[in-house]
C-alpha cells in the first residue's frame, strides 16, 4: 500500500495531481484503518493506464469513461498503446537520422540526396494524418486505398513534394480570397476546385468525381476537417465542399 505521498514520488506525479485525480473521481484511493488514503495494486495499475493515455493526448474525461467501460480490456489496451508508441519511436527515429545525416553533410562528412532531406517530413505528414483522420478514411475508402495512398506520399521526390505543399498553401491562400469573390459555382470556385483536385492526385490513383465529393462532404461533416479549411476564414470548408460538388457534378456528366 502506498501513501499519496509515496505514490506521488514512486509514479513522478505531484500529491496535488493525486488529489485531483481523486476529486474527479479517476483515481479514487482506499482508506486504510487509521483512516488514511492509501493506494494498492488496482490503482497503481490504473494510474499507470491514466499516465499512460496522459502521454498519448487523451482528455481526463475520455479517459475516465475508457477505464470504466465495461468492456475495458486491459491487455488490449496496452497492446494498442504499444503500437503507438513504436509508431512513434519510428517517427523519431527517421527524424533523427535525418538530421544526423544534415549535420554530417554540412560538416562535408557526408552527401546527402535531395530526396533524403525530405523523409521524415513526409513520414511525419502521413502519421499526421493517420492519428488525426485514419479511422474516417479507412472506413469510407478501405485499408488498401488508403495504405496506396500513403505510399505515393513516402515516394514523393522531393520536386513533388514541394508542388504537394505549394498547391495547399494555394488552395488556401485562394479560398480565403474566394469567400469574398461570389458563388463557389462561379470562377474563382471552380479554379480552387480544380487545385485540389490536382492536389488530390499527388496521393490517389485515377480521379474520380464521386468520390472527390465524397471527401468534399466529409469537409463540413467532420469538426476536424472543417477546421482546417476554417483556417481560410468563417465558412471556408462549406465553400470548398459547394465548389469542389459543382466541379464534380460537370465530370458527371
Amino acid at each position: 500500500m502506498y501513501t499519496v505521498q509515496k505514490l506521488a514520488k514512486l509514479a513522478g506525479v505531484s500529491a496535488r495531481t493525486l488529489r485531483y485525480y481523486d476529486s474527479i473521481g479517476l483515481l479514487a484511493p482506499e482508506k486504510n484503518e487509521s483512516g488514511y488514503r492509501v493506494y494498492g495494486s488496482a490503482e497503481i495499475d490504473r494510474l499507470q493506464l491514466i499516465l499512460f493515455y496522459r502521454e498519448l493526448g487523451f482528455g481526463l474525461q475520455d479517459i475516465a469513461k475508457l477505464l470504466d467501460d465495461p468492456d475495458f480490456d486491459e491487455t488490449e489496451a496496452l497492446i494498442g498503446q504499444r503500437k503507438q508508441l513504436l509508431e512513434e519511436r519510428s517517427r523519431l527515429d527517421l527524424l533523427i537520422t535525418n538530421v544526423e545525416k544534415t549535420i554530417s553533410t554540412k560538416k562535408g562528412e557526408n552527401h546527402m540526396a535531395d530526396h533524403e532531406k525530405f523523409e521524415g517530413f513526409k513520414q511525419q505528414l502521413v502519421d499526421d494524418n493517420e492519428a488525426a483522420y485514419g479511422k474516417e478514411i479507412r472506413e469510407k475508402y478501405g485499408d488498401a486505398e488508403v495504405d496506396r495512398s500513403n505510399a505515393k506520399m513516402l515516394g514523393m521526390g522531393q520536386a513533388q513534394y514541394e508542388e504537394f505543399r505549394r498547391l495547399e498553401h494555394d488552395i488556401l491562400e485562394k479560398l480565403e480570397r474566394a469567400l469574398t469573390q461570389g458563388e463557389p459555382e462561379g470562377t474563382a470556385g471552380q479554379e480552387i476546385a480544380d487545385l485540389h483536385r490536382q492536389w488530390l492526385g499527388f496521393t490517389w490513383g485515377s480521379y474520380e468525381p464521386k468520390a472527390h465529393a465524397g471527401l468534399a462532404e466529409m469537409y463540413v461533416a467532420d469538426e476536424r476537417f472543417a477546421a482546417y479549411y476554417d483556417r481560410a476564414g468563417e465558412g471556408a470548408a462549406q465553400y470548398l465542399r459547394d465548389a469542389i460538388i459543382a466541379y464534380a457534378d460537370q465530370r458527371n456528366e
